[in-house]
């Protein structure tokens, strides 16, 4: 069975965006010639879930390539019927539904891209395996919750943790099975 991973960057206070869905505090830890294990980590998926607001801000500031480069399908979550674009499907359905249909189908593994809408519910249904989770080095104050209230508990396992020149610290968890 395929397993999805979130993959995503915060604030050391657990904020993903700024007020006004502003990602700029990445920009941070930009080094030339550093991913932070990305390149790697998009080589073992096949299959996208990313929530529409985080979808638009990435097409806006890289372009429509960083997702669809033709070799993997995007669901991005939305609320508003859209056609489909290339492999890029714009999902109005149940989303605890759509995960277990592509973790149940063949292919490689699945990355949720946030944003905290989307990672939220999956996490109301215990679907996410697998958390890497880069800690910024900015206390932001406000804006948008990686967790938040009202979910249940979820025991987690310890995979590793690196350090980065930058200031930047990834944890790897994975989802511990009961």
């Amino acid at each position: 069975m395929r397993k999805i991973s979130l993959f995503i960057a915060m604030s050391l206070d657990g904020y993903i965006a700024k007020p006004d869905d502003d990602l700029s505090f990445l920009k941070i830890v930009e080094k030339e010639g550093e991913d932070y294990g990305y390149a790697e980590f998009t080589s073992k998926i096949d299959t996208i879930i990313i929530g529409r607001k985080t979808y638009d801000y990435v097409i806006k500031e890289i372009g429509t390539s960083h997702y669809d480069n033709g070799q993997r399908d995007i669901y991005v979550i939305t609320r508003t019927e859209r056609p489909k674009v290339g492999r890029t499907t714009f999902y109005t359905g149940n989303l605890n539904e759509l995960v277990e249909r592509l973790k149940s189908e063949n292919g490689m593994n699945i990355y949720c891209d946030g944003g905290a809408e989307v990672i939220n519910e999956l996490l109301k249904h215990n679907l996410i395996d697998e958390f890497i989770i880069s800690i910024i080095p900015v206390i932001l104050g406000d804006g948008t919750k990686l967790f938040k209230d009202g979910r249940p508990e979820q025991a987690l396992e310890f995979i590793e943790a690196k350090t980065f020149d930058a200031g930047l610290a990834q944890l790897h968890y994975k989802r511990k099975i009961k």
